[in-house]
């Protein structure tokens, strides 16, 4: 406890270690990210090829996040610890692989150094405790999230379901308040994620009614539904609000940017974790303003 204390005790003892921490998680980041679809897509091959009565099921060999070891895709060199340290092996690689000088994707530093700086800011604004922890490990689960889904439109079941539960445990018995230990009390959790939930059910099966497509896929749902457990019903519209305009405007640009046509899909889950962020953060001040500025407060 007193390390503890003397760790936390300085700001600036504390904000540097919690940098240093979102540095690591964003390097295990990086593996969720790339390795989590592929474990996917071998679970879903090999019960496809259980029921189909195949003896032999495809990708037997090992595939998780911690085996096998890192290797540059190009030539096979097995990824070292001293060719891992977030950031700083990159920039003394200068971007390339040390056996075959392959550029290394600039996601991976980036991932790293974005964790680290979200991570700080989550930590300057709740300070040291279990609210921070808990608003850590959210922040690190949209990260994810965000990186599936820009990579692969997906938005796995592994993650928003845990992440969904997760929010109903940490507001479990507390009051609700964004400095009393909580985010949110466990009645305005649970109507969040019922609410999140079946909002964007209904918009998806409207679109698909209306027009005989399909607009977002069933992640989208948890997710939101995830952001509701975790924040309260209160912050819904908000979090809506925000990614619609978010995802419309850098969707606008993207597609300008890259010629395409309208029809090219746009992955929504970035636009609602960003969002569920920045509601975590500010969203109390937010909506606070937005009442000043309408005379309703």
């Amino acid at each position: 406890m007193d390390i503890f204390q003397a760790l936390t005790s300085s700001q600036p003892v504390f904000l540097g270690l919690v940098f240093l921490l979102g540095l690591m998680i964003g390097s295990f980041l990086n593996v969720v990210i790339h390795r989590l679809p592929v474990m996917l897509e071998r679970s879903w091959r090999e019960q496809c090829a259980e029921l189909a009565g195949h003896d032999q099921i495809p990708d037997s060999d090992r595939f998780d996040l911690i085996a096998p070891p890192s290797r540059c895709p190009e030539c096979g060199h097995r990824i070292t610890v001293w060719e891992n340290i977030p950031v700083i092996s990159f920039l003394v690689l200068r971007g390339k692989c040390s056996a075959c000088d392959t550029r290394i994707s600039m996601r991976y530093p980036l991932v790293e150094l974005g964790t680290g700086v979200v991570s700080v800011l989550v930590a300057w604004r709740l300070g040291p405790g279990w609210p921070c922890l808990f608003a850590l490990v959210f922040s690190w689960s949209l990260i994810a999230l965000t990186g599936i889904d820009l990579d692969k439109k997906l938005l796995p079941d592994a993650i928003t379901l845990p992440l969904l539960w997760l929010g109903l445990l940490v507001n479990l018995g507390t009051s609700s308040g964004p400095d009393g230990g909580a985010f949110a009390s466990l009645e305005d959790a649970v109507t969040g994620a019922v609410a999140g939930y079946l909002s964007l059910w209904a918009v998806y099966h409207l679109f698909r009614l209306l027009t005989g497509k399909e607009g977002m896929g069933y992640g989208d749902f948890k997710l939101l539904a995830a952001i509701g457990a975790w924040l309260g019903w209160q912050y819904l519209p908000l979090t809506i609000l925000l990614s619609a305009v978010v995802g419309a405007l850098l969707g606008g640009v993207a597609l300008t940017v890259r010629g395409r046509g309208s029809q090219t899909p746009i992955p929504f889950g970035p636009f609602l974790a960003a969002a569920g962020w920045i509601a975590m953060m500010w969203g109390a001040e937010i909506m606070d303003a937005y009442l000043r500025f309408s005379g309703l407060r």
